[in-house]
């Protein structure tokens, strides 16, 4: 009997070689995710290496930028005692602009590099310490009833003279009881207490209750904060600070006038002598409600020589800048040495 013909048969593939194939399957899809992280994680390894090379390299400019303006500094500092020192050989008895130490300085020492800087009589200022005598408790009448006059003059109360006197002096009860106590200091946030004690800058005046921005920026140029018995230079004073001391406006009524006549007179003015007419000249009931000061109170606290003044120093190096203010301090003596006795990023 005849056969059938064979018919050919694909074998059915293996149960073990159909459990492996999905299992491939998801292992390369295990590999490329593997892949995409290592692809991730090192395009962020090489980010962070690329922003902490470029921080480094600014903060390394940036460094070197500030070196830079600050020997700059130091150098306008040493040329500043230089010429102080040359105006006290010339002439040591009297100390104004008109000497020419406060001309304004503009320069380019090196490429890419600018600079301005100006020198100021910080003795042309009303000094806050002043308020009270040296043995830290006893309040100056003289001295209080400028200051008053001179916050009049900008326009504010003359009650912050008697904070400020409190601030400072060193009396364990207040010398003016109805100004700010240590109950209003002690409820601020954070609590604080009176320093009791000479200030050493004149922001300190923004620790008074209640004063404000606004109102030191009106008073602040012209304050200082210089060691007690340092006294007022008229030589250089601005008329707003002349005629707080003069109980009556001589010379702020016209600023322009009197930069004239400061220009003009080629020395000091006013004089001592000049000064001392102008404050004669005062009525009674005048500007500032009239003064009960004599001549015999004024007179301790003013002078026509100065040993106090600050140097600011603008320096611009690329894109940055940078401020620096020196308070130089010259010695009144034969050889009028000037030192630097401090250095600052604020004015104030």
């Amino acid at each position: 009997m005849r056969q059938p013909p064979h018919e050919s048969r694909i074998p059915a593939p293996a149960p073990r070689a159909r459990a492996l194939a999905p299992l491939a399957q998801r292992q390369r899809g295990v590999a490329l995710l593997i892949a995409i992280l290592l692809v991730a994680l090192g395009t962020m390894v090489a980010a962070a290496m690329a922003y902490n090379n470029a921080m480094t390299a600014r903060r390394t400019i940036a460094d070197f930028s500030y070196d830079q303006a600050l020997l700059i500094t130091e150098g306008l500092e040493a040329y500043s005692a230089y010429g102080l020192w040359l105006v006290h050989k010339n002439d040591p008895s009297v100390t104004y602009p008109a000497q020419g130490w406060d001309r304004p300085l503009n320069d380019s020492p090196a490429p890419g590099v600018s600079v301005q800087a100006s020198l100021e009589d910080l003795q042309g200022r009303f000094n806050l310490n002043d308020l009270v005598e040296d043995n830290g408790i006893t309040p100056n009448p003289a001295a209080i009833g400028v200051f008053q006059r001179l916050l009049q003059s900008v326009g504010l109360a003359p009650h912050w003279a008697d904070d400020a006197v409190n601030w400072i002096d060193r009396s364990p009860t207040p010398l003016f009881p109805q100004a700010a106590s240590d109950s209003q200091y002690l409820e601020t946030a954070p609590p604080y207490y009176e320093p009791n004690r000479p200030i050493t800058s004149t922001s300190e005046l923004l620790a008074l209750p209640g004063f404000g921005r606004e109102r030191f920026d009106r008073i602040a140029p012209y304050i200082s904060a210089l060691p007690v018995g340092t006294t007022l230079n008229i030589c250089s004073a601005s008329p707003v600070v002349l005629d707080a001391f003069l109980g009556h406006r001589e010379y702020s009524a016209d600023p322009k006038r009197f930069a004239r006549d400061r220009e003009a007179a080629g020395g000091c003015f006013p004089s001592l002598q000049e000064f001392q007419t102008a404050f004669s000249n005062m009525l009674p009931g005048g500007a500032f409600g009239g003064s009960s000061m004599t001549w015999t109170q004024i007179e301790p606290l003013i002078g026509d020589e100065s040993s106090y003044f600050r140097l600011s120093t603008f320096v611009r190096a690329g894109s940055t800048e940078f401020a620096f203010y020196s308070l130089l301090y010259q010695d009144d003596g034969d050889d009028g040495k000037v030192l630097t006795v401090l250095r600052s990023d604020t004015p104030n």
